[in-house]
């Protein structure tokens, strides 16, 4: 059997970006539920957004400087 592979050359297993997105979605709620001091008067929340990029890095669906700002 031969998966396809991500822009990154790990194996990506065909319903794996559906669960990820579930997986996030899941994570990013539960994330503003537990922690409202995190977000922001506009509705914003980048330490969820951190999380949430960590990880995708973690996960191997991002570099780790991807969704890091520039120095």
């Amino acid at each position: 059997m031969v998966l396809p592979m991500n822009m990154i050359g790990s194996p990506v297993v065909p319903e794996a970006p559906r669960v990820y997105v579930h997986l996030q979605h899941q994570i990013h709620k539960a994330l503003r539920k537990e922690h409202p001091e995190w977000i922001q008067p506009d509705g914003e929340c980048p330490t969820c957004e951190a999380y949430e990029s960590r990880l995708a890095e973690l996960l191997g669906l991002s570099s780790p400087t991807e969704h890091r700002p520039a120095a």
